[in-house]
């Protein structure tokens, strides 16, 4: 059976044990196929009806009787609709110009990865990474070679992580962070050096580089103790933060780890 969610869901309302009523509103509830668009089709034809299923989120609703070729054009409609939100979406959590998820996206998924390891009483880890004298890089070879090494790298970032409930994303400028649920402190500095390795591994030339003849990263690692119960997201990204300020002033290209539950 197939693992992806539907595109569209057309729906009665007169069915056995649960109306559709109640389906729609337990699918517009539930996190995931809440933005599905759902059509009623069905023989309840009344005022009250129809107002009843927009109000439970349906995007049409549909009598019986019905001629096929009004609901396939209406189906064509929805699923045109759906198909250009999908794509504006996409666009909005995805960084122009390395095409990894965006500051937008992690920071949305940082929210919810919090809310749900705070409920399940889980590790929770990030990693902040910045490349090394990337002034002088851009400054000497240019911005085109600039946004280049900037692409190769996300893509070798992204490409190293194992899990797809793992996120890597650009934070801003020539920094990335990875956000790693479910993952303890020894299990975040294994991903750190991974990530470290799959950077320094393309061989980048840097000649303008003090630390490296290739290009590399600083990383800072931080781990949300379960056991810190006044912790909170903010604070977990900016112990990374300075965990990474750390490697950068203690030389770069290298990996420091921050304590598990200080709050910096």
């Amino acid at each position: 059976a197939s693992t992806s969610p539907p595109d569209l869901i057309l729906l009665d309302i007169m069915m056995p044990e649960m109306d559709g009523y109640e389906v729609c509103r337990r699918l517009k509830a539930n996190e995931h196929p809440h933005d599905i668009p759902i059509i009623f089709v069905t023989a309840r034809d009344s005022t009250e009806d129809e107002e009843m299923g927009f109000s439970q989120g349906a995007v049409d609703y549909i009598s019986k009787p019905f001629r096929p070729t009004i609901v396939r054009a209406r189906i064509k409609t929805h699923m045109s609709l759906k198909i250009k939100t999908d794509l504006l979406e996409n666009l909005s959590t995805r960084d122009g110009l390395t095409d990894i998820p965006n500051r937008r996206l992690y920071e949305d998924s940082l929210a919810k990865e919090w809310a749900r390891v705070a409920r399940n009483n889980m590790p929770l880890s990030l990693v902040m990474m910045d490349i090394d004298h990337f002034k002088p890089y851009n400054d000497n070879y240019g911005h085109g070679a600039g946004d280049e090494c900037l692409q190769r790298v996300a893509t070798a970032l992204h490409a190293a992580l194992a899990r797809t409930s793992d996120v890597v994303a650009r934070f801003g400028g020539e920094e990335f962070v990875a956000l790693l649920p479910e993952t303890d402190a020894a299990g975040a500095y294994h991903v750190a050096q991974t990530l470290q390795a799959a950077v320094h591994d393309l061989a980048l030339t840097h000649e303008y580089a003090p630390t490296a003849a290739v290009v590399t990263l600083s990383l800072g690692v931080a781990t949300h103790n379960p056991q810190a119960p006044h912790q909170n997201a903010e604070a977990l990204q900016e112990t990374a933060d300075q965990a990474l300020y750390r490697a950068k002033a203690n030389g770069r290209n290298q990996i420091q780890v921050a304590p598990a539950g200080t709050p910096r």
